[in-house]
């Protein structure tokens, strides 16, 4: 795993989670993308839907503001990822820094 962050920082007005590369890369990730990119078995549709990479989709979906798209708590799961308690409940699904690095909407990271 190469990608390691620096930082994150979640701001709950702007509905923005950020993570500081330690490339120097800045992520800027809105609550919604996060939820419609949630990397756990059920939200992804099944174990035979699990990957590395998020669907492409993902990036297309409308901004959701619901009580599905905002945070409670972010906790670090170990030295390689994320676990995300949505206020709905739900905190299943588990980011690694290289699914995050992967998500990251900016224009150069999508090209």
């Amino acid at each position: 795993m190469k990608n390691i962050p620096a930082g994150i920082t979640v701001d709950r007005k702007t509905k923005v989670l950020t993570i500081r590369w330690k490339d120097d890369h800045k992520s800027l990730y809105s609550f919604s993308l996060l939820r419609h990119a949630c990397p756990c078995v059920e939200c992804r549709g099944g174990h035979d839907q699990m990957g590395d990479e998020p669907d492409i989709e993902v990036f297309s979906m409308p901004i959701e503001d619901s009580e599905r798209t905002q945070i409670e708590n972010v906790e670090a799961i170990g030295s390689y990822a994320i676990s995300i308690l949505w206020r709905d409940g739900h905190s299943a699904g588990i980011y690694n820094w290289d699914y995050l690095r992967a998500l990251c909407p900016c224009d150069k990271c999508r090209r």
